[in-house]
């Protein structure tokens, strides 16, 4: 009898959404320094608790820990983000994530 090595992935397009939003964080954040993307990630609990998939519903979040650790300078990691997710926008909880990020 032949086996088939075949997964079935029941995912919701909100978890993939937020598994590709905390992947384009993670990747820009990590690119830039493991420290930063530790930084990130330890701003982001201890100002608010979350963690870096959070930030897919919270990307306000997100913007407040990068604006209080970069100034003006976050619009660069933004840009970054938005790179990595390029290819999604078309899906609506990424294209809110990034307007939200981008204001």
């Amino acid at each position: 009898m032949l086996m088939s090595n075949c997964f079935v992935f029941d995912a919701t397009d909100g978890e993939i959404s937020k598994a590709l939003v905390t992947l384009a964080i993670e990747k820009t954040l990590i690119n830039m320094g493991k420290p930063i993307l530790d930084e990130v990630a330890h701003r982001l609990f201890t100002n608010y608790k979350c963690y870096l998939p959070d930030c897919h519903e919270h990307p306000e979040y997100l913007k407040g820990v990068l604006k209080e650790l970069y100034g003006n300078s976050y619009n660069t990691i933004v840009e970054s983000i938005k790179k990595n997710l390029d290819e999604f926008t078309t899906k609506k909880p990424i294209k809110n994530f990034l307007t939200i990020i981008s204001e």
